[in-house]
C-alpha cells in the first residue's frame, strides 16, 4: 500500500452530517399460507432507520412473484391500495440507503431476475467491494446491467450460471463476491438467507406461530410479536420451503468482523445483538466514557437521539445529573437546499434547539455518539454557549473516526474526518469547548463485552478485514499520491 495514500469518494448530502447505514431487509415465510405483504410492510417500518431513500416488497403465491417498490419512505411508498395485489404466503422486503449506486428508482431493491425460467428476487443489506471487476466480467459474457447497485451483480452471477438448480447457482454467486452482505432471496417456493462470513452486518432469524422471519434487526420481530430464535451466523446459508428450515455452512470463516458501529449507533436501542441489548450496551460505552474521561461539571445533556443512552450512562457513573438539553424535531427529513453563508447553521437549528432556562450558568457535559467532520458539533458547542451555558465539555462515546468504511456504511472520505487531520486538543480548539474526550478502543470493547477480536474498527485504526486494494481502483474511489498526510498505519488484511 502507497504510503501517501489519500482515499476520496463520492458524498451523499447529508443534513447535520449524519453516518448512515445501507438497508434494512426482511424476510417471512408462512406455511399456514397466509398473506405476508402486511406483515413485511410493518417489519419494514420497524428497519426504517436503516434506509429512507426507496421501500420494496416482493410475494411469492407459489407461482408468480409480484414486486412493489418505489422511493420514498416505507409509510409513504405502501398503502392499503398497493398492498392489496401483493398476494402471497412468501415475501421479502427492503428499505434503501444508497451507498453504491445513485438514489432513483431503478436501483430501488428488491430486484428481480430469472435463472433457468426460474423467477426469484433479491434483496442486500452490504457494499460488495469486487463489484467492478464482476461487472465486467458478466459484460464479457453478454450480461446487460439496467442498475449501478452490486445488488443486480449478485443477480447477475446467479442467471448466467450454469449450474442444474437455483440453490446451486446462488452458492456458485456467492462463492464469488467479496464484501459485507447481508442477502435474502425469494423464489417461488423457498426463502433464501445468506450472511458474510465476515458477519459485517446484521441478521438475525425469528418466528412467529408457524412462520419464520429473517431480518436485519430483532426490532422488527417485537412489532409483529414474533420470537427471536437466534443470529444467523457468519457464512450461514438458510433455506426455508414446505420442509421447514435447513442451513448449511456456506463460507468459511477466516475471521469474525461485525462493524462495531452497528453497536455504537445504527442498530436500534431495543435490538439485540450477541444476545445484548443495545440501550445497554450504549449505556454502558457512557459509564466508560466517564470513568475514562471525568469532568467537573453540573449537568449531563446529550445530542438527541444517539448520544441519549451514553449519556444516561455517564450521568449514572460520574454521579453527575442528567437532563434534556435539547429538543429534536423528529419531523425535519433530509434536505438538498444549500443554505447561504450568513445562514450556515440553519441545518442545525432545524432538528435541535436547546432548552435555555436548563443551559443557562451551568457547566454542562454534553455526549455524543461520534463526530465526523465537527461542522455539526461546532454548531452544536455554539448553540449551548448562545443559551448560556458557562462551560462546555464534549465527551464521544466512540474512538476518534479517522478511516473511510468500505462495507457498507456513507461517512467521509479520510481527508473529511477532522480526527485524521488534527489532535484532540486541536479538534478541542476547533470546537470551542472547555473540553473534549473520546471512549478508547479499549473502553469500547469493556461496554460492549465480547471479543475485540469479534469486531471490525477499521474506520478508528485502519484495520480492514478485507483487500480494498480493488475498490480503490476504481471510479468511486481514486488514490492521490500528493497528499502529505501519511497513512503507514493503514492495514489491510
Amino acid at each position: 500500500m502507497a504510503k501517501n495514500l489519500k482515499i476520496k469518494s463520492k458524498l451523499h448530502d447529508f443534513q447535520l452530517n449524519e453516518i448512515h447505514e445501507e438497508c434494512g431487509i426482511f424476510g417471512i415465510y408462512s406455511s399456514d399460507k397466509k398473506n405476508v405483504a402486511e406483515i413485511i410492510f410493518y417489519g419494514l417500518q420497524a428497519l426504517q432507520h436503516r434506509g429512507q431513500e426507496s421501500a420494496g416488497i416482493a410475494v411469492s403465491d407459489g407461482e408468480n412473484i409480484l414486486i412493489y417498490k418505489d422511493l420514498g419512505l416505507v409509510s409513504s411508498v405502501f398503502n392499503e391500495q398497493n398492498l392489496a395485489p401483493l398476494q402471497g404466503n412468501i415475501g421479502i422486503g427492503h428499505s434503501r440507503y444508497s451507498t453504491k449506486g445513485k438514489n432513483v428508482w431503478k436501483n430501488s431493491q428488491p430486484i428481480f431476475g430469472t435463472f433457468k425460467n426460474q423467477s426469484f428476487a433479491i434483496a442486500h443489506n452490504g457494499n460488495l467491494i469486487n463489484t467492478e471487476s464482476l461487472r465486467n466480467l458478466q459484460i464479457k459474457k453478454g450480461a446487460r446491467f439496467e442498475t449501478t447497485t452490486d445488488t443486480e451483480i449478485i443477480a447477475s452471477l446467479i442467471e448466467t450460471s450454469e449450474k442444474e438448480s437455483l440453490e446451486d447457482a446462488i452458492k456458485e454467486a456467492i462463492s464469488k463476491i467479496k464484501g459485507s452482505f447481508s442477502l435474502l432471496i425469494l423464489s417461488c417456493d423457498k426463502l433464501m438467507a445468506i450472511r458474510d462470513p465476515n458477519g459485517f452486518r446484521p441478521m438475525v432469524l425469528g418466528t412467529k406461530g408457524n412462520n419464520f422471519i429473517i431480518a436485519s434487526e430483532t426490532c422488527a420481530f417485537d412489532i409483529i410479536d414474533a420470537k427471536f430464535i437466534r443470529e444467523v451466523d457468519p457464512g450461514e446459508f438458510i433455506i426455508i420451503d414446505e420442509d421447514g428450515l435447513r442451513s448449511q455452512m456456506l463460507l468459511p470463516v477466516d475471521r469474525r468482523s461485525m462493524c462495531v458501529f452497528e453497536l455504537i449507533y445504527f442498530a436500534r436501542p431495543d435490538s439485540y445483538i450477541y444476545n445484548k441489548n443495545m440501550y445497554a450496551v450504549r449505556h454502558k460505552m457512557g459509564e466508560e466514557l466517564a470513568k475514562e474521561a471525568p469532568a467537573d461539571a453540573d449537568l449531563v445533556i446529550s445530542v438527541p437521539d444517539s448520544g441519549t443512552p451514553a449519556a444516561v450512562g455517564y450521568s449514572a457513573a460520574s454521579k453527575i445529573p442528567y437532563a434534556e438539553g435539547f429538543i429534536k424535531n423528529r419531523y425535519v427529513g433530509r434536505t438538498f437546499i444549500q443554505p447561504s453563508q450568513d445562514i450556515r447553521e440553519i441545518g442545525v437549528k432545524l432538528k435541535l434547539n436547546p432548552l435555555k432556562d436548563m443551559i443557562k450558568g451551568k457547566r454542562i457535559v454534553v455526549v455524543d455518539d461520534s463526530i465526523v467532520r465537527g461542522n455539526t458539533s461546532k454548531q452544536i458547542v455554539k448553540m449551548l454557549y448562545n443559551a448560556g451555558a458557562k462551560e462546555v465539555h464534549m465527551r464521544i462515546s466512540s474512538p476518534p473516526l479517522i478511516y473511510p468504511c468500505f462495507y457498507g456504511i456513507d461517512m467521509a472520505t479520510q481527508t473529511e474526518f477532522i480526527a485524521n487531520h488534527r489532535t484532540v486538543e486541536d479538534i478541542r480548539k476547533y470546537l470551542g469547548v472547555d473540553s473534549l474526550a473520546y471512549l478508547s478502543i479499549d473502553g469500547l470493547v469493556r461496554a460492549i463485552g465480547e471479543p475485540k477480536a469479534d469486531f471490525c474498527f477499521a474506520c478508528f485504526n485502519g484495520d480492514y478485514p478485507i483487500d480494498i486494494s480493488e475498490i480503490l481502483k476504481y471510479d468511486k474511489f481514486s488514490i492521490d499520491n500528493d497528499e502529505e498526510k501519511l497513512t503507514d498505519n493503514l492495514k489491510i488484511k
